[in-house]
């Protein structure tokens, strides 16, 4: 036996470092395996939004805000770069201004609506042309998805004391037993299984029960802009309001579905709703797109990639439009919940599935679960 641990985290990415963390924070011993030499999978394959806005109110709010804490607790400690940018959803048609002033009356959400004036203001990336107003919300962060996992990885080596055993493939667990592919084997009391879109690998019989579904999504990544702004806000478009659930139950969203199902039913098809996030060097992530199950390929489209260039243009103005980087990411999401959970044998819980919100969720998520193992009151 290799060594022995308190607490086993199988996966590299945003979820398992975050239950690596919070196992730390209790005074435990962990180790944190990973089959490649840095986490590869959706974690730094994505905005690097941290985006409580698109999150319905409730408990996800409020785990998005807690988890919002947590990543600017990481900042304070020197451990990632975090920007408190918040965030700007863009009209430019009637049905879109509704949606956004229903959801802001509310006061579920830190929100407050712009004019048209007051959101060419505020980022200097939007359209001007046919703006009806906007939204801002203050709560968004920013992180360099590509960096933040590995940042994290080493800080919790160093700090924390946390065993990262990366290139390191689990094959087998067995009980309190963790098989990897060279042989070795460690022991640990509890055993969580972070392995996200590839649960199928480790217990494909729980993933093909879990209900849980692939999506992959497409992005895209711009030469440098000249002249960003200091720290600029994600945008996003109208097309958003119907991807995210926080939006879902206003009275004012079916008549927007309606339009684009009508007009552009090919951005219905292929999940599209397009949002840009600049970073400090200039260059802008842009994207996305959304296949499901069956309809997932291992060859990009590029019609998807045009339709969401396409759709920018309409909301975005770019001093360069030139594509510096092209890639998909694949996640695993549950219908119903905002995480799968459950254990397979006593001791070792498979926690997945995450969906789009991993880098908005995964320490809030943790960390509940945490506090609910550990009987730990609120």
């Amino acid at each position: 036996m290799t060594g022995q641990y308190d607490v086993a985290v199988i996966g590299g990415g945003i979820l398992g470092l975050a239950h690596a963390w919070m196992a730390t924070r209790r005074g435990l011993k962990a180790v944190l395996f990973e089959r490649s030499a840095r986490a590869q999978g959706a974690s730094v394959r994505n905005f690097g939004m941290v985006w409580p806005v698109g999150q319905p109110a409730g408990e996800l709010s409020s785990l998005a805000l807690r988890a919002r804490e947590l990543w600017l607790e990481l900042a304070a400690s020197n451990v990632v770069d975090v920007q408190e940018c918040g965030s700007v959803h863009l009209a430019h048609h009637l049905d879109e201004l509704a949606v956004l002033e229903e959801f802001s009356s509310r006061g579920t959400h830190t929100t407050n609506m712009l004019t048209p004036d007051e959101v060419v203001r505020t980022t200097s990336l939007v359209n001007p042309e046919g703006l009806l107003g906007g939204m801002w919300s203050p709560t968004e962060l920013r992180v360099d998805p590509r960096t933040a996992s590995a940042a994290i990885a080493s800080w919790l080596e160093s700090h924390c004391d946390v065993q990262c055993r990366f290139r390191t493939p689990v094959t087998r667990i067995d009980g309190k037993d963790i098989h990897s592919a060279d042989g070795r084997a460690w022991r640990a009391e509890r055993v969580i299984v972070c392995s996200g879109s590839d649960l199928s690998t480790l217990y494909p019989d729980v993933f093909l029960h879990s209900g849980l579904q692939l999506c992959k999504l497409q992005m895209l990544r711009t030469t440098p802009q000249p002249d960003p702004q200091v720290r600029p806000p994600h945008v996003a478009s109208g097309l958003t309001l119907r991807h995210y659930t926080s939006f879902a139950d206003c009275a004012s969203l079916p008549a927007l579905q309606t339009r684009i199902a009508e007009e552009s039913p090919e951005l219905d098809r292929f999940g599209i709703h397009v949002m840009a996030s600049q970073f400090p060097g200039g260059e802008i992530i842009v994207g996305d797109s959304h296949e499901y199950g069956d309809d997932i390929s291992p060859f990009d489209k590029s019609e998807i990639d045009e339709l969401i260039l396409r759709e920018l243009r309409k909301v975005i103005r770019l001093s360069d439009w030139s594509i510096r980087e092209r890639w998909h990411g694949i996640y695993a999401r549950h219908p119903e919940r905002p995480v799968f959970e459950t254990e397979t044998t006593e001791g070792t819980q498979v926690f997945v599935g995450t969906g789009g919100a991993g880098m908005t969720l995964a320490f809030g998520l943790a960390e509940r679960a945490w506090k609910r193992w550990m009987g730990e009151t609120e």
